[in-house]
């Protein structure tokens, strides 16, 4: 595939991307804007113009540490960030307020990524993990703004999606980067077998993460839950609520705990509710600020903004994109909180940090939502066990600690300060 068979396919997707914006985001007063800076109608920005681009709340809260360092570095310039989603959007506005400006991201026609550029005007741009886009990447270059893709990473399966349908397309926008800063070796070894030299391996700045604890969260989820213990399943997916629940039907009476399923997708909320409630199981929602009894199986955690005030008062963490084949989800909230972390096969999205977890006795990973179960309820009722996989998961995320200062000592040559 080429550049221009791609942007073809792009333009005939734009239809029913916007029909999904409409079926998933017309109940969000910020809905319009989202579909006016997708298609390039951004006001316009004056000002040394520093963008990074940020997926979503994961994305975003990785770069934080580094976003700081830009301010500190770069006073003068203005920082624009950009999400594909709301809640990416609504992350930095609670976070950042009129610190930065935020937009959400075009798509990648070349008249659309023009009239884009043509507003925000950026003197360097700042891509997170997996986002590469042929002809955004290709206008910045013929501009001659430095684009950096940073905390990269290239899963096994994307690898072999890349080199079968797109190699010299992926290869010719690889290496219009100015640099890559790639999370671990194993995904540098990939990009370099895509041509690619312009890399080095930083570390993942998610282990740099502070994200602060909310006692007040905290306090008002302890009086909804009382004093039992906790199983966090936090951003479960489709189709792995059902696989809990099941298995927790069948091995019901060796529970004494309270199960707190947290879907990923805010959309997704009253569904989940709905599936547990229709098996007959006592369901709450932390919405409703419900309280839960000694009888209460389960806890619907229907709100935005609260994980890491949800694996605070957990005794285990399952999780989440693990059961399903969706590659996982982020695993260090609960490290850097001392929890007994388990989950699933599915992780290529976290392939060295769920191995490096798993070498250092920091998680467990089950086969099944069963054998889950099965885990689940031996480590329920072995105290000592918890505590020492909790602490190891502690230490294992200290140790890789540092990538925010690698990344930022290699991009900031290619910022432009006038």
């Amino acid at each position: 595939m080429n550049r221009f068979i791609y942007t073809v396919l792009i333009i005939l997707s734009l239809p029913f991307a916007l029909l999904r914006i409409l079926l998933r985001d017309a109940q969000n007063s910020n809905w319009i804007r989202k579909l006016k800076n997708q298609l390039g109608f951004v006001p316009k920005i004056s000002g040394k113009v520093i963008w990074l681009h940020c997926v979503s709340v994961g994305e975003f809260n990785a770069a934080k540490p580094l976003i700081d360092k830009i301010f500190i570095k770069f006073p003068l310039h203005q920082i624009v960030i950009s999400t594909t989603t709301i809640t990416g959007s609504e992350a930095v506005e609670k976070h950042y307020k009129s610190k930065v400006i935020h937009c959400f991201f075009p798509f990648d026609v070349p008249f659309i990524v023009s009239s884009f550029l043509k507003k925000i005007k950026p003197l360097a741009c700042i891509l997170l993990e997996t986002e590469i886009w042929p002809n955004l990447i290709t206008k910045l270059k013929h501009k001659n703004i430095p684009v950096m893709l940073v905390n990269a990473r290239l899963s096994k399966k994307s690898f072999k999606k890349y080199k079968k349908f797109s190699p010299k397309l992926v290869s010719a926008t690889l290496n219009r980067l100015s640099i890559i800063c790639s999370q671990n070796e194993s995904s540098s070894k990939r990009f370099i077998s895509l041509g690619v030299n312009n890399i080095i391996t930083t570390g993942s700045l998610k282990f740099d993460s502070n994200e602060p604890n909310n006692s007040e969260t905290i306090q008002i989820l302890k009086n909804i839950t009382g004093n039992r213990k906790i199983v966090v399943f936090a951003s479960t997916r489709k189709g792995e609520e059902f696989q809990i629940i099941k298995s927790y039907l069948a091995l019901k009476s060796k529970f004494n705990a309270l199960l707190l399923i947290v879907p990923r997708h805010p959309d997704r909320f009253n569904e989940v509710f709905n599936m547990a409630n229709e098996t007959g199981l006592n369901v709450k929602r932390r919405s409703l600020s419900d309280h839960c009894e000694q009888d209460t199986d389960i806890l619907i955690g229907d709100s935005m903004g609260e994980m890491m005030s949800y694996l605070n008062i957990s005794d285990i963490a399952f999780i989440g994109g693990s059961l399903t084949n969706n590659g996982g989800q982020n695993m260090l909230e609960a490290a850097s909180l001392s929890k007994p972390i388990i989950f699933g096969p599915s992780v290529y999205n976290f392939e060295e940090i769920s191995k490096g977890l798993l070498d250092d006795g920091s998680a467990i990973q089950v086969s099944n939502a069963e054998e889950l179960m099965k885990t689940i309820s031996e480590l329920l009722l072995d105290d000592g066990k918890r505590r020492l996989i909790g602490e190891s998961a502690k230490t294992t995320f200290e140790n890789n600690r540092g990538a925010t200062t690698k990344v930022f000592k290699a991009i900031a040559p290619y910022i432009k300060d006038t």
